[in-house]
């Protein structure tokens, strides 16, 4: 029953649009003109080096503090993301250069004050890269790690949407939070289709209140 809900709500109009930034979709649509407007090679690119970077500000806490502060001043913030750029390009025969797309995205980010939105701009920009290539990404986020059986029957289920029929390639990523409680939360492009535990306790304690109130 679950997972056809899941099917039905995926090719459904009218559902909520995930909380995402006016300012880092700006850029992420920016960066992927920039990118497009000079080559495919140059959009693979960039998309490659905004997933290193990415995974950067995960595995190094240094670079994400830096990224995530806001009280360092424009010379601070200069001077960092050029210590960042360093140690990704490499040096001597290993030296692979950033594009001037990619720089210049981070140092107009970093010129503007808006560090701090660069992990939603590299998910927008992502987004639209997906899109370029054909690709729908199911993001299903549980309460704790779906078995790989379960996995298989949901991504069946999910390939019978419109959505996922009228992509070249289907994705399914499972995160885990265990704040939902249980159910399912699936994010599919700009739509969110929440099927979790929290989201009908929450529906159940604002009729409830409603009731008490009205």
């Amino acid at each position: 029953m679950l997972l056809a809900s899941v099917a039905r709500s995926a090719s459904a109009p009218g559902l909520g649009r995930r909380a995402a930034s006016t300012i880092a979709t700006k850029y992420s649509k920016a960066v992927y003109g920039a990118a497009l407007a000079k080559s495919p090679q140059t959009l693979t690119k960039v998309h490659a080096e905004l997933a290193n970077f990415s995974s950067v500000l995960q595995k190094d806490p240094a670079a994400a503090s830096f990224v995530n502060n806001p009280t360092l001043s424009l010379g601070d913030r200069t001077k960092g993301l050029a210590g960042i750029f360093a140690k990704l390009e490499g040096t001597g025969a290993k030296k692979d250069t950033y594009s001037d797309v990619t720089k210049n995205l981070l140092t107009v980010l970093s010129e503007n004050g808006r560090l701090g939105e660069t992990e939603g701009v590299i998910e927008g920009f992502n987004e639209l890269f997906s899109q370029y290539k054909g690709e729908v990404t199911f993001t299903v986020t549980s309460a704790a790690p779906l078995p790989k059986d379960v996995l298989t029957r949901l991504e069946t289920t999910l390939k019978q949407s419109a959505t996922a029929q009228a992509a070249k390639v289907l994705k399914i990523t499972n995160k885990v939070n265990p704040n939902i409680l249980g159910g399912l939360i699936v994010d599919v492009g700009d739509k969110t289709i929440d099927l979790s535990v929290q989201s009908r306790v929450t529906k159940l304690n604002n009729a409830l209140t409603r009731m008490f109130l009205s």
